[in-house]
């Protein structure tokens, strides 16, 4: 299998993270790379760094004030007295609609939802290539690959178009469905990540070009909170083009499959002819955020149902923290999907 990676992504190193009101080290943490590398490697993949598609695919998703915040602001917040080494909002407007701070501190509240998308000197850098990873997947898919792995990191599922949250900046699956869709495919976007991909829906949400469907835990106690309950179908021209199947907190391998068929079926009768896997690793029943208790044979038979769809994919890492199964749930993932 196909797969990108660029070293430059190891540039992010995130320090600030809040759980339930108390410091704790942040869980993206760059050593995911060494890590899912290995067991790419392990599963056969051939990795190539990616190319420079610009920064026109990823403002075809995100606004232009908001990547100008992601490249300038760490620059802008440095320049505060007594600032701290990372961007970390403290206030957030109470309406999307009102007026357009000046001040670094207004506009970190504006374009950051929470405190897990810290911004630090190596963020935007690491942001843009994993973004281009994911583009060069998709470059490789539309060149007669039948599947191409980006090992994108930092995430992108909880970026909207102006708005950071939840470890992502760049919205990698959704650039990349964007670029499947301007040269002339019909994209689908499956979320296998424990967490909804909140940024994902709210991109598409009232459109009917790319289909988004998302399997996730429910969101009724478990982040995003907000977005991801099975009532948001879409709006206006995209209503009915979204599907979220929230699933009880520790649902195991068969509940899952079983809500993966349903999303299945709906890709198909959308009649997609690519499928962009936002895949997360952290369904697993070892993973730090004990969402589901996907188990690690389990993400091969995820893949393998995939795989009969019989569509060109491309796979675009999201979630997965570091714990002993990281791997190995890769591995098993990308076997699988070799297996199909």
């Amino acid at each position: 299998m196909q797969a990108f990676l660029d070293d430059r992504q190891w540039a992010h190193d995130p320090k600030m993270f809040m759980a339930n009101g108390a410091m704790s080290p942040n869980p993206e943490q760059p050593k995911r790379i060494e890590v899912l590398h290995a067991a790419a490697v392990e599963a056969g993949c051939s990795f190539a760094a990616p190319s420079d598609h610009g920064m026109g695919p990823l403002a075809a998703i995100h606004s232009p004030e908001y990547l100008h915040f992601l490249r300038t602001i760490h620059a802008r917040w440095s320049r505060i007295d007594g600032a701290s080494d990372e961007v970390i909002p403290n206030i957030h407007p109470d309406r999307r609609s009102a007026s357009y701070p000046l001040s670094a501190v207004g506009q970190a509240g504006y374009h950051q939802a929470d405190t897990a998308c810290p911004i630090a000197a190596g963020t935007w850098e690491a942001a843009y290539w994993s973004a281009q990873t994911a583009l060069s997947g998709a470059e490789a898919v539309l060149g007669g690959a039948g599947v191409a792995y980006a090992l994108s990191r930092p995430p992108g599922h909880h970026a909207f178009g102006d708005l950071a949250g939840g470890f992502c900046f760049l919205n990698n699956s959704a650039i990349a469905a964007e670029a499947f869709l301007r040269a002339g495919k019909r994209p689908a976007i499956l979320d296998v990540d424990v967490h909804h991909g909140n940024g994902t829906q709210g991109i598409f949400y009232h459109r009917r070009d790319v289909l988004t469907v998302s399997v996730h835990a429910d969101p009724a106690r478990f982040y995003p909170f907000f977005w991801g309950h099975a009532i948001e179908r879409g709006a206006g021209a995209g209503l009915e083009y979204n599907l979220n199947l929230p699933l009880p907190r520790g649902t195991d391998d068969a509940g899952f499959l079983a809500a993966l068929d349903t999303g299945l079926e709906r890709i198909a009768e959308f009649g997609a002819d690519v499928i962009v896997v936002a895949l997360g690793l952290d369904a697993h029943e070892n993973d730090p955020f004990k969402g589901f208790a996907v188990t690690t044979p389990g993400f091969a038979r995820i893949a393998a149902a995939i795989v009969r769809m019989g569509l060109p994919a491309l796979i675009v890492q999201e979630g997965g923290y570091l714990q002993p199964g990281l791997g190995a749930n890769l591995t098993s993932f990308l076997t699988g999907w070799k297996r199909g």
